[in-house]
C-alpha cells in the first residue's frame, strides 16, 4: 500500500501537527490522561510508517481500545521508589517487585495482559557477565514433540505441554463463549476468563523454557542444536498442535542468549544433517528412518541406539568438530555459531501492578 499520487507521505511531524489541530474538538478525552501517551504513540507510528516506506516492515496495523491496550512513558513522567511506581493520573500503584537493575531509566512500556497490568521497564545498565559454565563439557540438545530436549546425556526433558494439559478446560471455555450474546455482560466474563486461561498457558510455557535453558548453559559450555524449519513442520497437521505447544524457537533463543551471558557457545547443525540416521559410534547411515521407530540397530556394527538420544550424540560430535574445525583442525561440516540479536547495554523487567 502506498500513498495517494500528490499527497506527501505520513510522517511524525505531519501526524503531530493533524493531531493537536483536531484533538480538542473530535477527542476531548485525550486532554484527561498524560501527554506523553498520545506524543509516544506518534513517535512510534511515525517510525512505523518509515519502516514501512523503506521496506523494511508492514504497513502499520490499527489498535484497537481493549486489546492490546498500552502506552509509553518517558523517564520524565514517571517514577519507581521500592515496590511502588508514580504513573500520572494515577498516582502512586503498587508492584508486585522491586526494580532489579540499577542504571539511568529509559522509558516504561504500561500494559494489560488477561486482565493484569504490566510495567515494562528500560534501564541502561551495564551488560552484566554471569559466572562461566560448569565444566560438564559439550552437549547435544535434540529437540523434539514427545520429548522437548533430550540431551546427549541421556537426560530426556518432557517439557511442560501446557496447551496440550489446559485443552479441555480451553474448548471449554471457548464453547462457552460462543454461546454468549453479543454485548452482553456475561460475554464480557466469559471472554476474561478465556483471555486469563490463555495467559495462564503460555506462562507454564515461559517457565518451562526458562528452567530447562538456565539449567542447560550453566552446566555445559558448548552446545550443538539442530536448525529446525519449524514453519515447515507446522505444515504437517497431525503434530502442528504438539510443535506449536512446545516452544522450538523460544528455546533456541534463550539458549543463545544465556549461553553467551556465560561466555559459552551455540553451535547450530544444518537441518539437512542425519542426526536420526548416522550411527554415533560407526558413522553409517542408514537410508530411511520412520519417524515411529524409537530404537534401531546398526546394520554395521549392531549397535542399539535409541532415536533421540543418538540424534543427540551425533549432534554434540558436530558441534565438538566444529570448535576444533575453528582452532585449525579439520572442518565439521554444515555448522554455524549462533548470534544473539538482543541489545547490549538495554535489559527489561516486567512488573506487575496490582488491579486497583
Amino acid at each position: 500500500m502506498q500513498s495517494r499520487p500528490g499527497l506527501p507521505k505520513p510522517n511524525e511531524a505531519a501526524l503531530r501537527r493533524q493531531l493537536n489541530a483536531i484533538k480538542r474538538a473530535q477527542f476531548p478525552w485525550m486532554l484527561e490522561v498524560t501527554k506523553c501517551a498520545p506524543q509516544m504513540a506518534i513517535i512510534q507510528l511515525g517510525r512505523a510508517f518509515q519502516n514501512f516506506f523503506e521496506k523494511r516492515a508492514r504497513y502499520p496495523r490499527f489498535r484497537r481500545k481493549g486489546f492490546d491496550d498500552r502506552c509509553t512513558l518517558s523517564n520524565d513522567q514517571f517514577r519507581v521508589d521500592g515496590k511502588r511506581i508514580r504513573i500520572p493520573k494515577l498516582g502512586w500503584l503498587r508492584t508486585r517487585e522491586t526494580l532489579r537493575f540499577t542504571g539511568r531509566i529509559v522509558s516504561a512500556s504500561v500494559s494489560r495482559t488477561a486482565g493484569h497490568w504490566y510495567a515494562s521497564i528500560t534501564v541502561d545498565t551495564q551488560d552484566a557477565q554471569l559466572l562461566p559454565a560448569e565444566n560438564q563439557g559439550a552437549v547435544g540438545v535434540d529437540f523434539g514433540v514427545t520429548h522437548l530436549a533430550t540431551l546427549s546425556t541421556g537426560e530426556k526433558v518432557a517439557g511442560p505441554k501446557a496447551l496440550r494439559t489446559l485443552l479441555d478446560r480451553l474448548r471449554r471455555l471457548s464453547r462457552s463463549l460462543s454461546r454468549k450474546v453479543k454485548g452482553s455482560g456475561n460475554r464480557k466474563k466469559a471472554r476474561a476468563k478465556l483471555a486469563r486461561l490463555h495467559a495462564r498457558i503460555a506462562d507454564v510455557r515461559a517457565n518451562g523454557l526458562y528452567q530447562l535453558s538456565a539449567s542447560i548453559v550453566r552446566r555445559f559450555h558448548t552446545i550443538g542444536i539442530e536448525d529446525l524449519y519449524v514453519k515447515g513442520m507446522l505444515g504437517n497437521r497431525c503434530l502442528s498442535r504438539a510443535i506449536a505447544d512446545m516452544g522450538f524457537a523460544e528455546l533456541r533463543r534463550q539458549l543463545t542468549y544465556k549461553a553467551e551471558r556465560r561466555s559459552g557457545k551455540i553451535i547450530v547443525i544444518d537441518r539437512w544433517y542425519p542426526s536420526s540416521k548416522t550411527c554415533s559410534c560407526c558413522r553409517y547411515a542408514i537410508e530411511a528412518l520412520d519417524l515411529a521407530i524409537r530404537q534401531w540397530t546398526c546394520p554395521d556394527c549392531a549397535a542399539l541406539h535409541d532415536r533421540d538420544i543418538n540424534a543427540a550424540i551425533n549432534l554434540r560430535n558436530m558441534a565438538v568438530s566444529s570448535t576444533v574445525s575453528a582452532c585449525g583442525g579439520e572442518g565439521a561440516g554444515p555448522v554455524f555459531e549462533a548470534q544473539d540479536e538482543t541489545t547490549p547495554g538495554e535489559a527489561g523487567i516486567q512488573r506487575k501492578v496490582n488491579d486497583a
